[in-house]
């Protein structure tokens, strides 16, 4: 098999895997106006990916699989569209930056730990950012949401998704840790 073939097989596979994640295994939190927030680990997949199978695939597997799921699922369907932008660009910025740092070149283990949280950080911080901005703008000019509501969803958003990155942090590291090697003789 070809490596754009394996790439393209990975891309799909961490896609569902993000879809399974967040479908499934995410805690909704109920905000005012029939909307939800959720506590989930998929954002730590997405960073996974973007460091297994680098910024773009990786990227593009978390855009698309946690689009799907929120095309899917009635709570989150309209935030489909920024979710596809931040997760890809929460993969982009992660595995770019353990790209430059050189997370593939070096098997010391404090230096995966370094890269692997500094790069997940970055992602994830980016995230932690753009989310409630973009669903501030998101909701008060494309869904037409008051000011007050939109400022309150957003500030809701923002709490969740920053407790959301420190635990995909965590998560991503870890399982990055346990799967590198295996992974790396697959590619």
């Amino acid at each position: 098999m070809n490596k754009k073939t394996k790439l393209f097989s990975f891309t799909v596979l961490f896609a569902a895997i993000n879809y399974v994640v967040f479908t499934y295994l995410k805690i909704n939190i109920p905000v005012p106006g029939g909307s939800s927030v959720a506590i989930h680990v998929a954002n730590g997949i997405v960073v996974l990916s973007a460091w297994l199978i680098g910024p773009v695939y990786g990227g593009l597997a978390g855009a698309v699989g946690l689009s799907m799921a929120d095309l899917l699922d009635p709570l989150y369907v309209a935030s489909a569209p920024k979710t596809f932008f931040l997760k890809f660009m929460i993969g982009f910025i992660a595995g770019k930056l353990a790209e430059k740092m050189g997370l593939h070149e070096t098997e010391d283990k404090k230096q995966i730990t370094k890269i692997t949280v500094t790069s997940a950080i970055a992602g994830l911080g980016f995230n932690v950012i753009f989310e409630p901005v973009i669903g501030y703008l998101y909701r008060r000019y494309l869904l037409g949401t008051s000011a007050e509501a939109a400022s309150i969803l957003s500030a809701w958003l923002g709490g969740v998704t920053a407790f959301n990155a420190v635990v995909c942090v965590f998560v991503s590291v870890l399982l990055y840790k346990a799967l590198y090697r295996q992974y790396r003789t697959l590619i």
